[in-house]
């Protein structure tokens, strides 16, 4: 019997910590100074532990989403670390609650944490477990450029361009539609023409207000408009994608396969990106991909470059990592990248590893 076959859960251990940003990100929704982090540590009864880590954006809801990972811990203990299986048996403890949510960050941190487990019992890491192989991954330093005005974004611009990078993406959404543009000249004046640039709105504009932005940014050479209106308004995006010259990103904020599948249908966005803790984790990852690969969307990975970077490198239509850096002050070999390409870990698993004496600084009682 293979080590994969005999993985038990024993243990749920939960901690949420409040780790310090490496730059305050303003966006056009609110500030976010400090990374609000529950650490999901799924021990087994063979030795192996799985790790995965959820970003909870507001400290408001930190404990009780380590709570509410706690509280699920009695439903694992003896259960085979079966990713599928466990979704499936959490599914239908939450079918009267809903899997969105709270609920759906908790499912997703056990699934990642068990697919950690399983790759760590292989000795493999993640991305050879799931039948690829590590390979470099275009990627783009999210770590920055938020509302901060035309010339401090010119300079962040360059400060973030200085370890290889060739790619960043700037946050736009400003109350008046012609500080956008001089924030986006600002940059371009300061990075040149080829640097790509990403813009992300933050679902800050309505549908008609999306619209005249459009027509102002459409010449400006940006890469693309990510979410520039409601995140569930499917036929907002399909109306400003239709306009746009620019290509329209979205899907962050998709709560599983089924919305993304919903937006797919609605020709929502030219471009599609994933957020591993809201799609379902691994599991709801590679559903997915296996969506957006008979069209041949291209898709992108948000935020959580650790595991983002291993799942990117099995996705069909593999498109750019982003790099939003929150986790490495607490880990022990933070994710590399280098010119511009990020390589995911060769090491078992997904390449999380704590830094015990770090953790312990930022512990959130």
């Amino acid at each position: 019997m293979s080590a994969l076959s005999r993985l038990t859960v024993r243990e749920v251990r939960v901690r949420a910590l409040s780790v310090p940003m490496p730059r305050p990100l303003y966006t056009s929704g609110g500030t976010i100074l400090t990374a609000p982090l529950v650490l999901i540590d799924l021990l087994t009864e063979e030795g192996v532990t799985g790790r995965a880590y959820l970003f909870c954006y507001t400290p408001a809801v930190l404990v009780p989403v380590a709570r509410l990972l706690a509280n699920m811990e009695d439903w694992l203990k003896g259960e085979a670390v079966a990713p599928l299986a466990l979704e499936a048996r959490l599914q239908k403890r939450f079918r009267l609650l809903g899997t969105q949510g709270l609920t759906g960050m908790a499912m997703a941190g056990l699934d990642m944490a068990a697919w950690d487990a399983l790759a760590r019992a292989a000795e493999l890491p993640l991305v050879r477990l799931l039948g690829g192989e590590p390979r470099p991954l275009q990627t783009y330093n999210s770590t920055g450029l938020g509302i901060i005005g035309p010339e401090r974004a010119a300079a962040e611009a360059v400060e973030l361009l200085e370890p290889g990078y060739r790619a960043i993406k700037v946050r736009l959404g400003y109350p008046d539609p012609k500080t956008d543009l001089e924030v986006v000249r600002a940059i371009r004046g300061a990075v040149g023409d080829e640097v790509v640039l990403m813009s992300d709105f933050n679902q800050s504009l309505s549908v008609p207000e999306a619209l005249n932005r459009v027509r102002l940014l459409d010449g400006e050479g940006l890469y693309w408009f990510e979410e520039p209106t409601s995140a569930d308004d499917y036929t907002g995006h399909a109306k400003i994608s239709l306009e746009a010259r620019t290509p329209v990103q979205m899907g962050e904020n998709w709560w599983g396969s089924h919305e993304m599948a919903k937006s797919l249908a609605a020709a929502a966005s030219d471009y599609v990106m994933v957020d591993a803790m809201k799609i379902g984790g691994v599991s709801g990852w590679l559903r997915a991909a296996a969506l957006a690969e008979p069209s041949g969307w291209p898709l992108s990975s948000h935020i959580f470059p650790e595991i983002s970077s291993h799942l990117l490198a099995v996705s069909p239509t593999c498109h750019w990592l982003e790099y939003l850096d929150v986790a490495s002050p607490i880990l022990q070999q933070p994710l590399v990248v280098e010119k511009g390409f990020t390589t995911p870990s060769d090491t078992p698993g997904t390449g999380l590893d704590w830094n015990e004496e770090v953790v312990a600084r930022f512990l959130v009682e």
